[in-house]
């Protein structure tokens, strides 16, 4: 067995049975022509910063190596990026912004890979990735087959997607095309992001690097470096309710912050939420919910996958009988 530990952000002390490193998207058909995909419990990891493992992997860690950046082609005042599924995502905005290029400034410092983006459909600071997402290339490990997905058929939602859902275990992502401007025009949407671009005496209109380095700063503020303390970031999605529900809870709570999406659809923020009901920057033995940002759950430093599982039910489980919502993981849990 092969320890895993430096492979996924919590940092858990887990092993896996064998490890094989993709370099190359041939290495899947030669898999799929061994028969390796239909008898073989397998797991495609990347950046390993959305997971969190209850235990040991009894399988095959098949860890994401694919490299490469192009440009496809420029049309409409758009050009089309291809980046491989192995490639960091937080270097890749840096890449394109180096090249002059914005769209995804608002997306700095997210930890992972750019495969996991549409998977998750990651977003920050009034972005996300399907706003800027065009189609991705992937292996159909049924037929062996590289196949395409365009922006209409991955059903991207609010850190969603078909690929956490129908293709959650029929495909492996290759690479991902993205479209971006050289417009030099870029969303400042959030009140945060305007704040730090006047404590950094930036003038407007605001570069796409004066952007992405106040994201940078706001991240770094409010969130513990995996590097250091092991964690993966948000854990719990913000909850969306109804108005009747909403107008219930904001009469009980008066500063309970809500972000208006629809008519019929209020988002509430987890972390305030958690916060309220007690958790943050609480300690249950080598886990807990961190101090600054009490949707963010780390591993001290010894806790196991379960803790942090055991904790995340504590937490969900006060929540719902506070608030009456339920609040979903982000994580991807592997059992």
């Amino acid at each position: 067995m092969i320890s895993i530990k430096n492979f996924h952000t919590f940092r858990c002390d887990v092993y896996a049975d064998q490890m094989i490193e993709i370099i190359e998207a041939e290495q899947l058909t030669d898999l799929f022509h061994r028969g390796f995909f239909a008898g073989e419990k397998w797991l495609f990891l990347g950046g390993g910063s959305n997971v969190l493992f209850t235990g040991d992997f009894r399988g095959t860690i098949l860890l994401n190596m694919l490299k490469g950046r192009e440009v496809v082609e420029t049309l409409d005042g758009y050009t089309r990026i291809r980046f491989a599924s192995g490639e960091n995502w937080h270097s890749s905005v840096l890449w394109t912004l180096k090249k002059g290029y914005n769209g995804l400034e608002n997306l700095s410092l997210i930890p992972g890979t750019v495969g996991a983006a549409p998977m998750q459909n990651i977003g920050a600071y009034g972005v996300e990735l399907k706003d800027v997402f065009h189609s991705l290339q992937a292996f159909d490990i049924r037929t062996g087959d590289i196949v395409t997905f365009f922006n209409d058929e991955c059903r991207f939602g609010y850190r969603e997607s078909i690929f956490k859902h129908e293709h959650r275990d029929t495909i492996i992502i290759i690479s991902v095309d993205l479209l971006l401007k050289t417009d030099g025009v870029t969303n400042v949407s959030y009140g945060d992001i305007l704040k730090t671009l006047e404590t950094m005496a930036c003038s407007f209109p605001y570069k796409a690097t004066d952007v992405s380095q106040a994201v940078i700063s706001i991240r770094q503020n409010k969130l513990p470096d995996p590097e250091i303390l092991g964690n993966a970031g948000s854990f719990f999605k913000n909850p969306v309710i109804g108005p009747d529900h909403y107008n219930k809870l904001k009469a009980k709570f008066p500063d309970m912050p809500a972000y208006v999406i629809s008519d019929h659809e209020i988002k509430i923020p987890a972390g305030w939420l958690i916060e309220q009901s007690g958790f943050k920057g609480k300690r249950f033995g080598d886990t807990g919910a961190h101090e600054k940002q009490a949707l963010v759950l780390v591993n001290y430093g010894e806790a196991t996958g379960s803790d942090i599982l055991e904790l995340a039910a504590a937490i969900q489980k006060e929540v719902r009988e506070r608030f009456d919502i339920h609040i979903d993981p982000e994580v991807n849990v592997i059992e």
